[in-house]
């Protein structure tokens, strides 16, 4: 509302101004962060540090709505948000402004005006997610928080057997957290390749959407796979059993990256992958 004056009194314009949406491709050092979600106690998230510096930018309180929540430690290269603002700013403005205004650790790739029906969470139908392994003796230094490890050396062709049982749509109750609040533990797993070797690997998920700590808990039973600690008829057996009470434990989430989200062409919203010669500059 924009207060005018007639005969001398202030009184409010019944005229909204007009509203813009606009979409966001996002990447950031998730180690930075107490996580996503802007926190009650002022915790340094994700969603504090982006909605403060958009809101210097606009001149107005500016609320996010996010693709994907991640939790602490988890990076993105593909992060989709979208906003609503009165502002009037071009989308370089809002790329280099809201840049220069945050913390290093986040940067804005991409702004794009949407049409006010889109949404960043429900219109999108698939996100996918790259987790990146170490399996060495001693842990190098220069990976810590980019990178997951284990001491543990690894079969790939029997991580790659069991990872292929997981592919379709299951019940993933066996790799959900106890304080996921998803309706349903029913997901469907597009696809999941590991790549690399058995020094540095990277597991590339793509699905239709994951109950929490999924990807994690998926690496962490592929790891004791790899390893020898349970047999490739151990995880099908775990997947069957749907309980969480018999799974290996949660894996660090150093080496987790939200790398992308879908949506329908008719949003013109894509979050293209990274180039393959950048990856081995993030570790």
């Amino acid at each position: 509302m924009v207060d005018v004056v007639v005969d001398g009194k202030p009184i409010q314009d019944t005229k909204q101004k007009s509203v813009q949406r606009w979409a966001l491709t996002l990447a950031y050092e998730g180690s930075a962060f107490h996580g996503w979600q802007k926190q009650p106690n002022d915790l340094y998230t994700i969603q504090m540090v982006l909605e403060n510096a958009l809101t210097q930018i606009a001149n107005e309180p500016i609320h996010v709505v996010v693709a994907g929540r991640t939790d602490a430690g988890v990076h993105a290269t593909g992060q989709i948000v979208h906003f609503d603002t009165h502002a009037k700013r071009s989308a370089e403005a809002w790329l280099r402004g809201v840049n220069t205004a945050m913390d290093k650790n986040i940067r804005i790739l991409r702004a794009q005006p949407v049409a006010t029906d889109f949404h960043a969470r429900f219109d999108a139908f698939g996100r996918r997610y790259r987790y990146m392994l170490e399996s060495s003796r001693v842990r190098m230094p220069q990976l810590r928080g980019k990178v997951g490890w284990t001491h543990y050396a690894l079969d790939m062709v029997l991580m790659r057997e069991a990872a292929q049982l997981i592919v379709g749509e299951h019940d993933f109750s066996s790799f959900r957290s106890s304080d996921c609040q998803a309706k349903s533990p029913v997901k469907t797993l597009y696809d999941l390749q590991i790549v690399g070797n058995t020094q540095l690997m990277a597991l590339d998920f793509h699905g239709s959407a994951f109950v929490h700590n999924m990807v994690r808990n998926i690496v962490g039973a592929l790891v004791y796979v790899g390893a020898g600690k349970i047999s490739v008829a151990d995880f099908a057996q775990l997947l069957a059993v749907k309980s969480r009470r018999f799974a290996p434990p949660t894996f660090m989430p150093d080496g987790l990256y939200l790398t992308g989200v879908d949506y329908p062409e008719k949003w013109q919203v894509a979050t293209a992958p990274l180039p393959q010669w950048l990856w081995p500059h993030l570790i």
